[in-house]
């Protein structure tokens, strides 16, 4: 190989491009996504703006500014009052902000409850959130009775088959939760409830008495009890459950920890601003 055909390699990327021309490619890509981001913040101090004062505060022209006007509008993130043609932030900034909100204001106001649970019940705390048409934990505390290890921090578990996901499931609107019991349920063990009728029925026994059971529905062995974690508008945004081996969980031990469990609900509700 000559050396100009080794130079020639050596400036060019995988895909045959110069690399000064991927480079420069990249950089602008980098800057796009950094101007977007300012686009939001002006809009964020000022409530509202025309494209000519974008422009103006991100030092670009109006034709830029129109290009990423255009593209966060189509992603729902600025709206335009076309009356005045001001652009504003749209609802899918409020989305993402609501969801991301949630989730760290539960994780922050949950940690105390968890823990003082956890210690209080000697079991294992989870708190957990809907995530599509599964449960994913967010939180968990171990007490002093934990005898395992395992770690349900991030694992998605299913709706059906869980004492956080059936809370989660029965507080879903009709037409979400229908479309979810629609679907074919997986059986994980034999005590697994896969019904549509049955399972209709546990879902308005959890709304009614206001928490869930599920005794070896998951795995063999594990027993779970969860309540309802409501944010200050109502709405359940989380379940809060404590679970531990069968041969510790009877049923009188459910009960009582059933109770303390709702208790502990109750006070993370309070603290996500609920009964104010």
């Amino acid at each position: 190989m000559t050396g100009t055909r080794k130079q020639a390699d050596q400036n060019s990327g995988p895909n045959g491009e110069p690399r000064e021309k991927q480079s420069r490619t990249a950089a602008g890509s980098v800057q796009s996504v950094d101007r977007a981001v300012s686009v939001l913040e002006i809009l964020a101090r000022h409530g509202e703006a025309g494209v000519t004062e974008i422009a103006d505060e991100l030092g670009v022209h109006k034709s830029t500014a129109f290009r990423l006007l255009g593209v966060l509008e189509n992603r729902g993130l600025v709206g335009q009052a076309k009356d005045r043609g001001k652009y504003f932030l749209g609802a899918g900034v409020l989305r993402l902000a609501g969801a991301a909100a949630v989730r760290m204001d539960i994780s922050q106001e949950g940690g105390p409850v968890c823990r003082e649970l956890a210690d209080e019940v000697g079991e294992t705390v989870n708190i957990a959130v809907l995530d599509e048409d599964a449960a994913v934990n967010i939180m968990q505390a171990r007490g002093p009775a934990s005898v395992t290890a395992q770690n349900w921090l991030g694992r998605r578990t299913p709706l059906h088959a869980t004492s956080s996901g059936k809370v989660l499931l029965a507080h879903l609107p009709t037409t979400l939760r229908e479309g979810l019991l629609a679907r074919t349920l997986p059986r994980l063990t034999e005590h697994t409830v896969t019904g549509t009728v049955a399972l209709r029925g546990e879902l308005e026994a959890v709304v009614g008495q206001g928490f869930a059971v599920a005794v070896e529905e998951l795995e063999v062995g594990l027993a779970a009890v969860a309540a309802p974690v409501r944010a200050h508008d109502g709405k359940v945004i989380g379940a809060l459950s404590a679970s531990g081996p069968v041969y510790r969980l009877t049923e009188d031990r459910l009960t009582e920890l059933s109770k303390r469990t709702v208790a502990a609900a109750v006070e993370l509700s309070r603290r996500m601003g609920y009964g104010f």
